[in-house]
């Protein structure tokens, strides 16, 4: 993914206000941080194999502990 906005002018966008792009970008950056953390687990086992399955979490408790997280989010907007 590239770090780097857009830098050439659509001359059919409307402009955000500043509030609006301030949340743009917050998810934004909240998205880069969680693919960022996917592509390390991917490279840490391309690297060093697979973690061995003693050593794992079950799904369900990796399942209930992701829908808990869920829960206690803010509500967003698409």
């Amino acid at each position: 993914m590239s770090q780097q906005p857009a830098t050439a002018p659509v001359p059919d966008r409307q402009p955000l206000d500043e509030h609006a792009a301030a949340s743009v970008l917050a998810y934004a950056a909240d998205q880069r941080a969680k693919v960022d953390v996917l592509a390390s687990v991917l490279e840490d086992i391309a690297v060093n194999g697979y973690p061995a399955p003693e050593t794992g979490m079950l799904w369900e408790t990796a399942r209930d502990a992701h829908l808990a997280r869920l829960a206690d989010e803010q509500p967003r907007v698409a």
